[in-house]
């Protein structure tokens, strides 16, 4: 039975991880920042040209990810590698065309020409990737939080469609980190889209919950947090305030991935904590927020409610005689 509700006054804010990269020669892409190096599926699905027109294309919006981009790629025409019509000519039914599926109005405002051969083409692939780019950052994609959630919904009218890119990028870019905390990251990136439930989740995954959450299927944030740090192998308490105390406790000047961050009502009181999170890396955290809403990526650092909040962090570690 959970003692306290997690996350009963949070944020609805969904921005997707950071990722910061340059590319290089023939070595490909390099970590220039806290993460995001392409993962082994995003090295297999994507083509090498494709993903250096992504990475340059992201660069021209800062904080826009290159793998956001990648993942309407991906959706759009399988990296242009789609034989539906409007992809290399032409339009489909609903009058968009090329590689990232411009609108030709929309082209017209947002079009760029980023080979230098003196025209902007939608059919031309680092013209359409950067074109999607500029769209992307006059909506505030940039800005990340539901700036982010808003301009991927006037990219393409749906809500699905949002929820579709984001799953596609956390598929494509990893987190930073090594060892058990990045294993726990990785673990929950695996569970976005999740639902919440009050009492849902462990160590084996979600679960149907207590209460509310009885008919929901899902987690609540500790639960995520238990099930994230046990695909680490590592044991921990299953209510947020018991899990405060199921490691050494963190400066946040010392915050890695997969650390847990805590928030409660009275900070200066751990008794009152409400709220668990993963730390993700570059000022974000992943985390089950509350009833009717989804295990998904949110501001920490930049979100001054959270801060108010924020108790401290740990990072949780084997115990020596845990044979559970």
């Amino acid at each position: 039975m959970k003692a306290v509700a997690c996350g009963a006054a949070a944020l609805v804010a969904v921005p997707f991880l950071l990722l910061v990269l340059a590319t290089t020669g023939p070595g490909g892409p390099q970590v220039v920042g806290f993460d995001g190096a392409p993962t082994a599926l995003a090295r297999r699905d994507i083509p090498p040209d494709y993903l250096r027109w992504y990475l340059a294309a992201a660069r021209t919006c800062p904080g826009l990810s290159w793998s956001v981009l990648a993942a309407i790629g991906k959706i759009e025409s399988d990296h242009g590698r789609s034989t539906l019509p409007g992809v290399r000519s032409g339009e489909n039914h609903a009058g968009a065309g090329g590689p990232m599926q411009f609108l030709a109005a929309t082209w017209t405002a947002y079009g760029a020409d980023a080979n230098g051969d003196g025209r902007a083409d939608r059919y031309t692939p680092a013209d359409a990737i950067h074109g999607a780019a500029r769209y992307l950052c006059a909506n505030g994609a940039g800005k990340g939080g539901t700036q982010l959630e808003r301009a991927l919904w006037h990219y393409n009218h749906s809500h699905a469609y949002v929820r579709q890119v984001l799953a596609q990028a956390a598929q494509y870019a990893q987190p930073a980190g090594s060892g058990r905390g990045a294993v726990a990251v990785k673990a929950a990136l695996r569970r976005l889209g999740t639902p919440y439930s009050w009492g849902g989740g462990g160590p084996h995954g979600p679960s149907h919950g207590i209460a509310h959450g009885a008919h929901i299927r899902g987690f609540d944030c500790s639960g995520l947090t238990q099930y994230a740090w046990a695909q680490a192998g590592v044991h921990i308490d299953r209510v947020a305030a018991a899990q405060y105390d199921d490691g050494p406790h963190i400066p946040r000047h010392r915050l890695q991935p997969g650390d847990l961050l805590f928030f409660a009502h009275h900070p200066a009181n751990p008794a009152t904590i409400h709220h668990v999170a993963l730390y993700l890396g570059d000022g974000r955290m992943i985390h089950a927020p509350h009833t009717g809403d989804v295990v998904r990526i949110a501001p920490f650092t930049t979100d001054p409610n959270r801060m108010r909040q924020y108790v401290g962090a740990t990072r949780p570690a084997p115990r020596p005689n845990a044979n559970r």
